[in-house]
Parts: structure tokens; C-alpha cells; sequence
């Protein structure tokens, strides 16, 4: 059976330009080698991005740090092509902006130097987070990475068995992620936050 015309054009690998054009105002979705994603945000998963985002927000006002977060901006690497991420939050170093030759126009960033720690909250499309997310953003230089795996979603080999709710701590070091791997009262020690005070659980349950 020939396929529908939406069906071809949906098979055709879009460009950074084609995707912004078509889903640039939509933060339901994301571009991975030409590839559109849906992020497909439940409730429970924007929970958990606002609670990170709340509890974030509060370490960089005690700090006074030039820091702000952004939620489901762009983050269009320069380095790889037909690609642009839609982190669910990322904190931002207001100094480097200045590089940023796009964040005047757009909410788009391009540059690893930008962000300090980038959240992803797991959603069906888990493969991304923990494989392809987890190298592009150390090859970007990203010094933090939290994969917040609210449902248990993600493989046996990122998660374990049996499969359960995980927060994963993905901190640089010569260039890779060393990943830490939390659940129930385990304490986050975060480097860019380290007066953060916060468990596992209280991240993935949304402070329930």
C-alpha cells in the first residue's frame, strides 16, 4: 500500500531551519538527526521538571550567581548537524550569552559553555537520554547532567533490574560522564549546587 503524503514528508529528515519553521514554536518537540521527537510531557513529567526547576532557582538566588534556567529552549549544537535538543531544564550562565550569535532573536543556544547543568525528565523516548543525550552533552562540555527517571522507564543496562523510578547524576570528568545512579533516600551531591539538599525520591516523586 503506497504510503500518505504525511507519511512521506514525516520520513523525510528535516533540517534545523525546515524543523524550526514547522515545530519552532511548539516545545513539544525536539530534533535528532533529522528526526522529530515527541517529547510527550505528562503531568507527572512537568511535575518534576517545575520541582528541579523550583529548587534550582532557589540555590542561584542564595548564591547571587549571574545563572538563570531556562525551560524547553533550544539547544542547537554546533558541532552536530540537523540536530536541535529541547532540554525539559537548563541552567544558564548569563555571561556567555554574549557568544551566543542566535539568543538575541531566538531562544536557541549553541554552545556548551552556556549551561551549567541540563535536566531531562524520561519520557517514552528514554533511548535518547541515556545514549545519545549522555554523549552529545559531554562532547559539548555541559560539566552536569541529571536524567530523572520518574517511571522506572529506561533500559535494564542504564537502570538495572528490576526496573525502578531512578535519578541518574552525570558529572564531567576528561570529557565524559561519570554517572551516578540514585533512588529512594540517596542524597543528590551535585556539583554545581553543592549546598543542594535534596534525595532522590523527593526529585522523582515531585516533592509528594
Amino acid at each position: 500500500m503506497p504510503l500518505a503524503i504525511d507519511q512521506l514528508i514525516q520520513q523525510k529528515p528535516l533540517s534545523v531551519d525546515e524543523f524550526l519553521a514547522r515545530y519552532g514554536s511548539d516545545n513539544r518537540y525536539e530534533l535528532i538527526d533529522g528526526e522529530v521527537f515527541d517529547l510527550e510531557p505528562t503531568g507527572q513529567h512537568e511535575e518534576v521538571a517545575a520541582f528541579i526547576t523550583a529548587k534550582v532557582c532557589v540555590q542561584i538566588d542564595e548564591t547571587g550567581l549571574p545563572w538563570f534556567v531556562l525551560q524547553r529552549g533550544l539547544l542547537r549544537p554546533s558541532n552536530v548537524g540537523m540536530t536541535a535538543f529541547r532540554p525539559d531544564v537548563a541552567v544558564v550562565d548569563r555571561d556567555e550569552l554574549s557568544k551566543e550569535l542566535l539568543w538575541s532573536d531566538q531562544s536557541i543556544l549553541t554552545l556548551g559553555s552556556s549551561i551549567k547543568l541540563v535536566v531531562e525528565v524520561v519520557s517514552s523516548n528514554w533511548q535518547n537520554d541515556y545514549a545519545r543525550k549522555v554523549e552529545d552533552y559531554a562532547a559539548l562540555g555541559i560539566p552536569e547532567y541529571w536524567i530523572a527517571d520518574y517511571a522506572g522507564l529506561g533500559g535494564t543496562r542504564h537502570i538495572g533490574k528490576p526496573k525502578q523510578p531512578t535519578l541518574s547524576i552525570c558529572t564531567l570528568v576528561d570529557g565524559e560522564y561519570e554517572i551516578q545512579q540514585l533512588r529512594g533516600n540517596e542524597i543528590i551531591v551535585s556539583p554545581t549546587f553543592p549546598k543542594l539538599r535534596l534525595t532522590a525520591e523527593q526529585v522523582l516523586r515531585a516533592g509528594r
